[in-house]
């Protein structure tokens, strides 16, 4: 009978580490079903609609990945929509490597890469309706947002990814400004003074890309600054745990609260499917990142986006 008890206790260690194992995705999982059941309860967006809205993107795909459902919403309504990419994703070396069949990109790989990613993102805008000249490129360095808004904001960086250390791409802002925080600030207060909007979308702070958590932080300051907190609404492309979940195409699924900023105050913005279908059009212009991310970026095109006030949480913010 010893070796009954002795093969159950096999049995037993396997389990538990087969559970152990497995846990973190378990989690991942029960975290996505827990959280989408509760997404219906969710206070809706109220708006405004009719308004000057600024996106603030820190790369190209993230406007239509946080807020392609919106930006129609709000052209609709009769209102504005305005985006400005802080970053031409240059900085995305797997992307290079797969677009160039390459092990290791070059500088001007990532450099040409950059280009293309300007005009995915415009071909984006104008799939989801934003003429061109509502469009702004600042072409700071990807990857290289915080150490602007830490460490260079007066000395300029220089990208390990391209070898530059300022502004060198057609059709940016200002052609030839230092990678420094000063000159990014700069040119971000410069787009905020023309366009005066009503309605800012950011990443939240809680964001798990550097550059996402460095465009909060200079959002928060330069709209503190002007006393329009009350304008500013976060979103969240990385939210941890693998979110969302599942991957892939699920329109008819709810977008569930990201990990990292659940606590939150978030709102709900129902789609139809004619936005939902819109929204994966834009998506599929940015067909450099859809190469390799696309089902991450597909898992966005859900029923609903979510924004959360930056003055939710009762003075926190």
């Amino acid at each position: 009978m010893a070796w009954r008890g002795l093969l159950w206790g096999v049995f037993l260690l396997l389990g538990a580490g087969a559970i152990l194992l497995n846990a973190p995705g378990l989690f991942q999982h029960a975290y996505a079903w827990y959280y989408r059941g509760k997404v219906g309860s969710l206070p809706a967006y109220p708006g405004p609609l009719k308004v000057r809205l600024l996106v603030l993107a820190p790369h190209p795909d993230d406007e239509a990945l946080a807020a392609g459902g919106l930006i129609q919403r709000v052209l609709a309504a009769g209102g504005a929509v305005y985006i400005a990419w802080m970053t031409l994703g240059d900085g995305f070396q797997w992307d290079a490597a797969l677009l160039d069949r390459t092990l290791r990109p070059r500088p001007e790989d990532l450099r040409r890469l950059a280009i293309r990613r300007r005009e995915e993102a415009k071909a984006a805008a104008r799939t989801l309706g934003v003429p061109e000249d509502h469009l702004y490129f600042l072409g700071y360095p990807d990857r290289g947002l915080l150490h602007l808004f830490l460490e260079n904001f007066y000395t300029p960086y220089r990208s390990p990814a391209t070898g530059l250390d300022r502004v060198a791409y057609p059709g940016t802002l200002t052609p030839g400004a230092p990678y420094t925080g000063r000159a990014w600030e700069e040119d971000l207060g410069r787009v905020l003074d023309w366009v005066q909007p009503g309605l800012v979308l950011a990443p939240a702070p809680e964001d798990a890309h550097v550059d996402h958590r460095a465009t909060a932080y200079l959002a928060l300051r330069l709209l503190g600054e002007r006393g329009w907190l009350d304008r500013l609404r976060f979103y969240v492309v990385h939210g941890g745990l693998e979110w969302p979940l599942p991957k892939g195409l699920h329109p008819g699924l709810y977008l569930e609260p990201p990990p990292r900023g659940r606590h939150l105050a978030w709102q709900r913005l129902d789609l139809t499917p004619e936005e939902t279908r819109v929204k994966l059009e834009a998506l599929e212009a940015h067909r450099s990142q859809m190469e390799i991310l696309g089902r991450f970026m597909e898992a966005f095109v859900r029923k609903n986006e979510l924004f959360a006030p930056a003055l939710g949480l009762g003075g926190d913010r």
